[in-house]
């Protein structure tokens, strides 16, 4: 598993007029080996730009990226990504979606059993052959988790993930992925702008204010798993949460 570690992390970009624009400003925050941790912030404040540098799809201003102990330089490898939208090949079977980032890396034979694994881990078993198309969003959501886990990362970010989907359909995906997350022990990072989705599913909140963003508090959730919607417990963790983040953002 790889920890990761963020050190007075900036990144500015340049506006169409060539003025710089500031969007994250000294962002520190650890988040340990197998470790769940939830970056909770208002929509546009920089929290996909955080998961682009850990990613290494980008380089920050200035700052420091390590995972698993060492510098992070260039596009770091084993780090699965989900994004909003599945981003899946409608052309493409499920079990051709879940393979496509293998194809260069292992046989055939090898290929087909990493789908079978991880589309039996993300409930999808007996829909290798179906196209995306004939699968619900819940469905198709869970072929890209499929997907990501099929390289095997030890860092699994996750951008939003649930947020097109209902909320009946969104309870159910967060159980699956703490399961997951449990039976595999990856290390996840998980943006979101629910604080009650951030509550439920991590460890750790870190929540990030406007634009240029830093960490302006880490909040431990300190509650067993598995959880259950309706806890008092978690329902009070998420009042005052909700509370110092409305007077963060406001």
């Amino acid at each position: 598993m790889s920890s990761i570690s963020l050190t007075g992390v900036s990144k500015t970009f340049p506006r169409p007029d060539g003025t710089p624009l500031d969007v994250l400003d000294g962002v520190s925050f650890d988040a340990p080996d197998g470790s769940f941790s939830a970056i909770l912030g208002p929509s546009g404040c920089g929290k996909s730009t955080i998961l682009a540098l850990i990613a290494g799809l980008d380089q920050p201003t200035s700052g420091s990226i390590r995972v698993g102990g060492r510098p992070l330089s260039g596009a770091a490898p084993r780090i699965g990504l989900v994004f909003q939208r599945p981003r899946l090949l409608q052309w493409r079977r499920v079990s051709e979606n879940v393979t496509l980032p293998l194809e260069r890396e292992c046989g055939r034979e090898e290929r087909q059993d990493r789908a079978r694994r991880y589309l039996d881990l993300v409930g999808l078993d007996g829909y290798a052959d179906y196209y995306p198309a004939q699968l619900s969003g819940g469905m198709q959501q869970r072929a890209a988790i499929a997907r990501a886990l099929a390289i095997e990362p030890d860092i699994l970010l996750m951008d939003e993930p649930f947020s097109g989907l209902d909320e009946m359909t969104a309870r159910k995906m967060r159980q699956e992925l703490i399961r997951i997350w449990r039976e595999t022990g990856k290390t996840i990072v998980f943006v979101t702008h629910s604080i009650g989705e951030a509550v439920f599913l991590s460890e750790q909140v870190l929540m990030i204010g406007h634009k240029p963003a830093a960490v302006r508090k880490r909040a431990a959730i300190d509650l067993d798993y598995p959880r259950e919607y309706g806890d008092p417990a978690m329902f009070e963790i998420e009042t005052g949460l909700t509370r110092e983040f409305l007077a963060m953002t406001g």
